[in-house]
């Protein structure tokens, strides 16, 4: 087999790791487990030197957690990403093979087309392309480099569980944890027009509740008052009708405070003092529309429904599955007494089925401003800020272990990008891509001695 190119190395990975359908599943026999090898076979042909100079130990079934020696390990730092994906809806109007790796025209240029593009297979292709070229050119990094790719981060993370037990019985402290989260995201605020450098300094937990309703059933032509269905919908109503309470926390504040430059004249004033006039802007915030309003509470949705297996039929069983993000500050208990509270109905049982409590804030400090330092070099007009990471990522569990857990994808993202995440139409521009690995190996070179 020949050697990949290296010109033009990392577009031509990332096209071999689409093309490999690595969907991650809860439940572990309906795994491609082939699938998972040939595309770790895929990274050892795309990046040999990664392969061959750095120490690999195998997390879980297909996990992988690389080990670079640095001149020193008083401050290691760990680069994330994961291997898996969603599954892809088959109804959904692809523009392109979703598992095809495609290059074709898009609104950001020239792109690779296909599921795990942007979630979160192009940061692995990019961690890999910044380290096989800091090694072809004989760099030794400051600090010792730990690379963990998950091969289940959708389903939950488990490996990255074990990569973290591993990391604390050898003694590892991480100076800095960064993985996906935050891009330099494009259209990201009403009204701003340079796109917003979004590093994750927290996330929401993520939290699954289950309603369930019981009763007779029965023959559909004689139904009884107040059935299993119909206490469900009003349950769902009632919840929909009892938003969490609102408070913007200090992430999204000092992201405001930093917006402030930016945004049309009559608003300066008041996000320039953002910190102390918190109640106004997290009431501004929740008039700008859902994604906004999410960055200042807890949420709740109504995200499955099962009932009757026939449609003549009355359910004795009724459930509805509720997907809870729980904002820092708040925990699972006080969002299942929410619940509880705004169902008002005993005859509804309420079912945790996972709790994940939101994540501790990291600070602002010396891994911070580094993370800013490289988005101001490589991407000059973007404005580098906090914020809260709604969605879960495997370094929620580096939490454990390391005080500096950070969640940026250094790639320019469009909002329509964004919204193809877990959708249709995934895509990563070439360029974009190839500037995140220039971040990824400027970040490896500055690391502090």
């Amino acid at each position: 087999m020949t050697a990949p190119p290296v010109d033009g190395r990392v577009v031509g990975a990332l096209q071999a790791l689409v093309r490999i359908p690595t969907v991650s599943d809860r439940d572990a026999s309906r795994v491609d487990t082939d699938a998972f090898d040939r595309l770790l076979a895929e990274l050892a042909r795309w990046f040999p030197l990664l392969h061959e100079r750095l120490d690999l130990t195998r997390v879980g079934a297909h996990g992988l957690l690389f080990h670079w020696a640095g001149t020193s390990a008083e401050r290691p730092v760990v680069l994330m990403a994961h291997l898996d994906v969603v599954p892809v809806d088959a109804e959904a109007p692809w523009q392109h093979e979703p598992f095809g790796g495609e290059v074709h025209d898009s609104p950001v240029g020239p792109a690779i087309w296909g599921r795990g593009t942007l979630d979160d297979k192009g940061c692995v292709a990019a961690i890999c392309e910044a380290v096989e070229s800091l090694l072809e050119a004989g760099h030794t990094p400051a600090q010792d480099v730990w690379l963990s790719f998950g091969c289940d981060e959708e389903v939950g993370g488990a490996a990255a569980i074990q990569a973290v037990g591993i990391l604390r019985d050898r003694g590892i402290t991480p100076w800095l944890v960064l993985d996906e989260g935050g891009a330099i995201a494009g259209g990201a605020f009403p009204g701003v027009k340079a796109p917003l450098g979004v590093i994750g300094v927290t996330e929401k937990g993520t939290t699954s509740l289950e309603l369930v309703a019981e009763g007779r059933g029965g023959h559909a032509s004689t139904p009884a008052r107040n059935g299993p269905t119909v206490r469900i919908a009003r349950a769902i109503l009632r919840i929909e009708k009892s938003p969490f309470p609102a408070s913007a926390p200090a992430p999204t504040l000092e992201l405001m405070r930093r917006l402030a430059p930016h945004v049309p004249l009559p608003l300066r004033p008041l996000l320039g003092r953002a910190d102390r006039l918190a109640p106004v802007v997290t009431r501004a915030l929740l008039t700008a529309g859902p994604e906004a309003a999410a960055m200042t509470r807890t949420t709740v949705a109504a995200t499955t429904l099962s009932g009757s297996p026939a449609l003549n039929v009355i359910a004795s069983t009724a459930k509805a599955g509720l997907n809870i993000r729980v904002m820092v500050g708040d925990t699972v208990a006080d969002a299942v007494e929410h619940i509880r509270k705004a169902v008002a109905d005993d005859s509804i049982r309420i079912d945790v089925l996972a709790a994940g409590e939101p994540s501790p804030v990291s600070p602002m400090g010396e891994a911070f401003e580094l993370l800013e330092d490289c988005i101001e070099d490589v991407f000059p007009d973007a404005v580098a800020t906090p914020y809260v990471m709604m969605a879960a990522t495997d370094s929620r569990h580096f939490t454990a272990i390391s005080e500096h857990v950070y969640r940026f994808a250094p790639f320019r993202m469009s909002k329509a990008q964004r919204q193809a995440i877990h959708s249709y139409d995934e895509h990563i521009g070439i360029a974009d891509l190839l500037d995140g690995a220039r971040w990824y190996q400027l970040l490896i070179e500055r690391l502090p001695h």
